[in-house]
């Protein structure tokens, strides 16, 4: 099993930065595949993006691009999501999630969450 805890997120105006962590216990993390989802207000979850065991990340929503990065950390068993010039539409609850089965994509079983953190964001 493993346990996913999420730490950052806030309220910032419009084109702040936040930086969302998402750190993995319970398994070995360098064969852990994880993406970050959120789900805005009145919206269904959306994953934004995913990242693989090599560190390629992948970009689900055209508009997060040259905004959001997301890379890993394997040393602490962490992935980190940097957000740059937030914008109102990225207000959501974002949650991290993990998988063990090799694959990192919008089709996979993502197995385990971690418990969701806000991101706000004012015009």
């Amino acid at each position: 099993q493993v346990r996913l805890v999420q730490s950052g997120g806030g309220l910032v105006q419009a084109g702040a930065s936040l930086r969302l962590s998402c750190t993995a216990s319970g398994r070995s993390f360098s064969t852990i595949s994880m993406a970050w989802f959120r789900r805005a207000p009145g919206k269904d979850r959306e994953i934004v993006m995913s990242i693989n065991w090599s560190g390629e990340a992948e970009y689900y929503v055209d508009s997060v691009q040259g905004r959001l990065a997301l890379s890993r950390d394997n040393a602490k068993n962490t992935v980190h999501l940097q957000m740059n010039n937030l914008k109102p539409e990225d207000t959501a609850i974002y949650y991290c999630a993990a998988n063990l089965n090799y694959c990192s994509n919008y089709l996979c079983a993502w197995d385990f969450w971690g418990q969701g953190t806000q991101v706000t964001v004012s015009a």
